[in-house]
């Protein structure tokens, strides 16, 4: 289980923090072709939802609550994959799940370790009904440590990218008009301590 995790926790480390801009028409369109091209949905025992690969090997990061104990599915490129759990975490509100073993588009990750309070991030916004999907922009809102809130009507599990089109958390939970987010740091903590426990 450690071997699937273990590239992951490395790419996480390998990245850097920068303050953001307000998002541009072509920071949205690029975060829109990212979301399209890694975002897949989760299927557990319970619920469903969306998920991001954010490993090449196949791991997807996605909320607690559209996974099982042991195992769930990846929807990905019109199939259902048979995928394990490798790390749910309730309090967190997050889980990893990998699917088997491939090559996947893994989404370029910034983990940050300051609060993102006051950066402009983007999410896709699911389209209601004939609509389609749509690039929003907000600012993130402080809320209890980790997490923090944007107002974007997003989903549990929909990543949120910064201005460059890298992604720099999840949503896990929905509040009011906007959701909650973990930001990409914590699920790292929480990674290296997994792989580094035998």
């Amino acid at each position: 289980m450690s071997r699937r995790l273990l590239p992951l926790v490395l790419a996480l480390l390998a990245t850097s923090a920068s303050a953001s801009e307000r998002p541009s028409r072509a920071d949205l369109q690029k975060a829109l072709a990212l979301h399209a091209r890694s975002v897949v949905r989760v299927i557990g025992p319970r619920s469903a939802g969306p998920g991001i690969i954010v490993g090449a090997e196949g791991q997807v990061l996605t909320s607690v609550r559209h996974v099982g104990l042991e195992a769930a599915q990846v929807e990905y490129d019109g199939r259902k994959l048979p995928a394990t759990v490798v790390l749910a975490h309730a309090p967190l509100k997050v889980a990893v799940v990998a699917a088997p073993p491939g090559t996947y588009p893994a989404v370029p990750v910034r983990v940050a370790t300051e609060s993102p309070a006051g950066q402009w991030l983007i999410g896709i916004v699911p389209g209601r009904g004939k609509q389609k999907d749509r690039p929003a922009t907000a600012l993130a809102r402080t809320a209890p440590a980790p997490f923090f809130d944007v107002n974007l009507a997003l989903p549990p599990g929909s990543p949120l990218f910064d201005t460059q089109g890298r992604l720099v958390a999840v949503s896990v939970q929905r509040r009011g008009r906007g959701c909650r987010a973990l930001p990409l740091d914590a699920v790292k903590q929480r990674l290296a301590t997994k792989v580094a426990t035998p």
